[in-house]
């Protein structure tokens, strides 16, 4: 086993939330909901986090293609990727998010 490569997890939403999404969280919450998530489940060191909102434009390491399909509603916000895989849509799941994670060899802290 090498070294620990970092893991991306990214968040694309907006903070107007979606038509079928009224009682959900908004993309904001979910990104930081995730965060503490992660946190609380594994040594997230080699995790970096970013939020996009699709709103923006010119944003740093933002992949248009997916905010294109975003706009265009083929894919529903919050989105969740970790290494560009698409993990959560809509009202992402912890399971599946966990999962993605352990593929990617991080490391569930001691006391989980």
């Amino acid at each position: 086993m090498g070294e620990q490569q970092r893991v991306r997890v990214e968040v694309y939403g907006a903070d107007v939330k979606c038509a079928s999404c009224v009682n959900a969280p908004g993309s904001r919450e979910t990104y930081e909901w995730l965060q503490a998530a992660i946190g609380r489940k594994y040594n997230d060191s080699m995790v970096t986090y970013n939020y996009y909102d699709i709103s923006q434009e010119g944003q740093d390491g933002a992949d248009f293609s997916i905010i294109q399909q975003l706009l265009d509603d083929e894919l529903f916000y919050p989105l969740v990727l970790i290494e560009n895989e698409i993990v959560g849509e809509g009202d992402p799941r912890l399971k599946k998010i966990y999962k993605a994670l352990d593929k990617y060899g991080l490391q569930p802290k001691e006391n989980s």
